[in-house]
């Protein structure tokens, strides 16, 4: 398979910017309706163009087409999020104002911005992997929790919260992005995974050690007590719990938890439900050799828990969140220390899964063969 589809796909995302300044200026553009069919009408336009355009060289693998068209859309938010902030405009006001309405908001910004950056660049590294012909399950986990931690918090913090009533039809264009995933994500899993090269005799001796032998792991240790701790206290406060550390921590330390847009709300009680049993198994996963789920829950959580954190600390500090909610200045080193350390952990937890993967193997192998055959 040639480097045309890549080249093709790459190109048509590019063509997000001309496009949504065209649809900006097109008279007639003002109704929600309209706007959903406008919406519709673009994304499958563009996968006509992409089939053709890929010509002889079309990808076996279906992603690649979910892919293309999600890279699109990630353009389409990194130009939302900089029209809020006014880095540039007549892009998408129509959007915004019979479109989604709500990602004007501060937490709508933030995670337009990691759309159009981060999920962007994964994207076009999975487009490149499937036209190259390399295995992308490590990149594909890590994009299927971030964009599935993204889309939770944002549709129950809409439907919920003080942009309840301003939802338009236009909110149907996220269940695609609901239905895909669920299947990506089967597919992904489904895919043989990519491991470094390892003896029998280093996967029997990372099996055997003692747990005091591996500093790394400690540390690892120590950070998952403080996450299930920092969870805990946080989940509470979404919970109005009405302790006196709860009360302080929400007044004094995180305001921002109090905003009536409801997605820090929302975050929070996802972190408890979702995060919180995560950190118990990384626990155990670490302390009983054989886990190989530890390969790629980790990997899973860790985009969950950076697209979250990005998104709810931008949004904590950005001036489109009301002052009365922002975090204090006497409080801002300590809440960037403990978010930072909450979000910089779970990718150092898969890093260490990814790098050092024996000692998450059931059983020992006799060799390598035998080795790639028991994690796939």
């Amino acid at each position: 398979m040639g480097p045309r589809a890549g080249i093709a796909a790459f190109l048509s995302s590019l063509s997000a910017v001309p496009v949504s300044q065209l649809i900006n200026n097109l008279p007639g553009v003002d109704s929600p309706e309209v706007v959903f069919a406008a919406g519709a009408a673009v994304l499958l336009g563009l996968l006509l163009v992409l089939y053709l355009l890929a010509g002889s060289s079309r990808p076996k693998d279906p992603l690649f087409y979910v892919f293309a068209v999600f890279s699109f859309t990630s353009v389409i938010d990194l130009v939302i999020s900089l029209e809020q902030d006014g880095y540039i405009k007549g892009f998408m006001t129509f959007y915004m104002k019979e479109g989604e309405p709500y990602l004007r908001s501060a937490y709508g910004i933030l995670i337009c911005y990691w759309d159009g950056t981060v999920h962007y660049v994964l994207y076009l590294t999975m487009i490149a992997a499937i036209t190259l012909g390399w295995n992308y399950r490590s990149v594909g986990l890590y994009w299927l929790g971030s964009l599935t931690m993204s889309l939770i918090t944002l549709l129950l913090g809409t439907s919920v919260g003080k942009f309840g009533s301003e939802i338009r039809p236009a909110f149907l264009l996220n269940i695609p992005y609901v239905l895909l995933p669920i299947w990506a994500g089967k597919k992904i899993v489904g895919s043989p995974r990519s491991l470094p090269s390892a003896s029998a005799d280093q996967v029997a001796k990372e099996q055997t050690r003692w747990l005091y032998r591996w500093p790394v792991d400690l540390c690892l240790m120590v950070y998952l007590t403080f996450a299930i701790m920092y969870t805990l206290l946080r989940g509470f406060v979404a919970l109005d719990c009405s302790l006196d550390f709860c009360d302080t921590y929400k007044y004094d330390q995180e305001p921002y938890l109090l905003d009536p847009v409801m997605y820090p709300r929302i975050q929070m009680l996802v972190n408890m439900f979702y995060l919180l049993p995560f950190f118990g198994l990384a626990l155990y996963g670490l302390v009983v050799p054989g886990c190989a789920w530890m390969l790629d829950i980790t990997l899973v959580f860790a985009g969950a828990i950076a697209q979250a954190q990005f998104a709810h600390v931008g949004a904590s500090l950005h001036p489109r969140t009301s002052f009365t909610y922002q975090v204090p200045n006497n409080a801002l080193s300590d809440f960037i220390y403990a978010n930072a350390i909450f979000a910089i952990g779970a990718q150092l937890l898969a890093l260490r899964c990814a790098i050092f993967p024996g000692f998450f193997l059931k059983g020992v192998p006799r060799n390598s063969q035998e080795m790639e055959k028991k994690v796939n």
